[in-house]
C-alpha cells in the first residue's frame, strides 16, 4: 500500500507532521495492528513521537513493528533525512523495507 503524505513526511520531513497526522485520522487505513496507533494518534496529534509514525508505517506495511525493525527502519529514515549522498541508498532501502 502507499502511503504518500507519511512517506514524504519520512523521508523529507514534509509537510508539517499535524497535516500527516489529520490525514491518517482521517482516512485510518485498516491494517491489523493499526488500530492502537490511530488512538496515540488521537491523543497526541502533532505531538506523536515520528517514532510512532515509523512503526505505524511498518503495520501499514505488513510488517512486524518490533524493536529491531523499528530501529532499523529508523536508521534508514535518519540517513534520508540527513540528505547528501547516502539519501538515494536510503530512500531506496525505504522502499525495500516495506516491500
Amino acid at each position: 500500500m502507499d502511503f504518500p503524505l507519511l512517506d514524504r513526511y519520512l523521508l523529507e520531513g514534509k509537510p508539517p507532521k499535524d497535516e500527516v497526522v489529520a490525514a491518517l485520522l482521517r482516512e485510518r487505513p485498516d491494517a491489523p495492528g493499526a488500530a492502537p496507533f490511530y488512538e496515540g494518534l488521537k491523543l497526541l496529534g502533532s505531538r506523536t513521537p515520528d517514532l510512532s509514525l515509523m512503526a505505524l508505517r511498518l503495520v501499514l506495511a505488513g510488517k512486524k513493528a518490533d524493536d529491531a525493525s523499528v530501529k532499523s527502519f529508523r536508521a534508514i529514515v535518519e540517513r534520508a533525512r540527513s540528505g547528501g549522498e547516502g539519501a538515494a541508498g536510503a530512500s531506496a532501502s525505504y522502499k525495500e523495507a516495506l516491500e
